[in-house]
C-alpha cells in the first residue's frame, strides 16, 4: 500500500545546507550509533505518511463488515500495509536520493545524511516488498497481497521513475498508488472489490492533487531547483488554485455517491457535506487570494494542506461510525 501524502515539516538550511548534505552521502553508516541507525531505517518507511494510509484502510474494513471486523484481521492488514508502504517509500528514497540532497525539505533524509547507505536502502526496500506480499497473502488473502504489491510497483516504477520528473500531472496519476488502501481494506474483509471501494478510490484520487499542490506551491523553489515539474513550478498560483477548486468540487461530489448506492446511512452523508463545505470554502479562499496576486506567507496555501489531512480523517472516521448508526 502506498500513499502520496507528504511530511510538511520544514527542514531549513538553504541551498548551502543542501550542498553540505550531498557530501554526507559518502559517510560510512556503520560508524553511527545503533539506535540512530535503527531510527534511520524507520525513517526510510516515512511513518507519518503511513499514519494517513491506515486512516483510509481501517474504516473501510468497518464499512465492509457493516460492524466490527475481526481484530486479528485488522492488525494483520495494518502490519502488512505498513511493510508494503514502507518498502515503497524506501525504494522511492533510493531512486530520489540525488534530488533529495539538493532540496531543503528532504535534506535530512537518511540517505542524504549518510545514516543509511544506498545499498542498504535498496536491500531494505526490496525485503519489505517481499515480506509484505507474503504476509498479506498468508495472513489476510492473496487479493489484498496482489493489490498492495500493485500499489508498491505503481508508486516506485510509474510515479517515481517515470512521471515525477517528466510531467506536471505527476501527482495526479501517481496518486493512484495512494488510492489503493481502500481496495485493500475492503478486500481484506470480503476477499473481493466493490462499488463502495471504487467510490472511495475515486475520492482519494481527486483528493490527492488539491492535497499536494498547496504544499508544492510553498516549496516550489525546491522542485524548480532540481527540475521536477510540479504544477506550481510550471504554472502560476492562480492556475494552480483554479485546478485545486475543480478537483475539490469533483472530490466532494464523488464522496456523496456512497449514499445513493446504499452503502451508508444518514450519518456519513451529513459529515461528508459539512466537511466538504469547509474544504470548498478553503479552496475558494485560496483561489481568491491567488487571483488578487497575493504571494508569500499571505497566500496561506498551507491552510488547505493541513485541512486536507483533517478532512480525510473526518470522512473516513464517519465511514467507520456509520454502520453503527444505521
Amino acid at each position: 500500500m502506498c500513499v502520496t501524502a507528504v511530511d510538511s515539516r520544514p527542514s531549513g538550511g538553504g541551498t548551502s545546507h543542501a550542498r553540505g548534505a550531498m557530501g554526507a552521502l559518502a559517510e560510512v553508516p556503520g560508524h553511527r550509533p545503533f539506535g540512530a541507525r535503527v531510527m534511520g531505517f524507520v525513517a526510510l518507511t516515512k511513518p507519518r505518511i503511513i499514519e494517513l494510509l491506515l486512516i483510509t484502510t481501517v474504516p473501510v474494513m468497518f464499512l465492509a463488515e457493516q460492524g466490527v471486523p475481526d481484530l486479528w484481521l485488522v492488525i494483520a492488514t495494518c502490519i502488512g500495509g505498513y511493510l508494503s508502504a514502507g518498502g515503497a517509500n524506501a525504494l522511492n528514497m533510493y531512486i530520489d536520493r540525488d534530488i533529495d540532497a539538493l532540496m531543503d525539505r528532504t535534506s535530512q533524509r537518511p540517505l542524504v545524511t549518510g545514516m543509511v547507505s544506498p545499498r542498504e536502502c535498496l536491500a531494505f526496500g526490496v525485503a519489505l516488498a517481499v515480506i509484505s506480499t507474503a504476509w498479506l497473502g498468508v495472513l489476510v488473502n492473496w487479493l489484498s497481497a496482489a493489490l498492495a504489491l500493485a500499489a508498491l510497483l505503481f508508486y516506485v516504477v510509474v510515479y517515481t521513475m517515470w512521471l515525477k520528473r517528466r510531467t506536471a500531472q505527476n501527482i495526479v496519476w501517481g496518486g493512484i498508488a495512494g488510492c489503493m488502501p481502500v481496495f485493500i481494506g475492503w478486500s481484506a474483509v470480503t476477499d473481493s472489490v466493490s462499488w463502495a471501494g471504487l467510490v472511495l478510490f475515486l475520492v482519494m484520487f481527486f483528493w490527492t492533487p488539491p492535497h499536494y499542490w498547496p504544499l508544492s506551491m510553498k516549496v516550489k523553489d525546491d522542485y524548480a531547483r532540481v527540475g521536477v515539474p510540479m504544477l506550481p513550478v510550471v504554472a502560476s498560483n492562480l492556475v494552480v488554485a483554479r485546478q485545486i477548486v475543480i478537483y475539490s468540487w469533483v472530490m466532494v461530489a464523488v464522496s456523496l455517491a456512497l449514499w445513493p448506492l446504499g452503502y451508508v446511512g444518514w450519518f456519513y452523508p451529513v459529515v461528508a457535506v459539512l466537511a466538504g463545505a469547509w474544504w470548498l470554502r478553503e479552496a475558494h479562499a485560496l483561489r481568491s487570494r491567488a487571483k488578487a496576486g497575493v504571494t508569500g506567507a499571505k497566500l496561506k496555501e498551507m491552510r488547505l494542506f493541513h485541512w486536507s489531512i483533517t478532512y480525510v480523517s473526518i470522512l473516513f472516521v464517519a465511514i467507520a461510525v456509520d454502520p453503527f448508526l444505521r
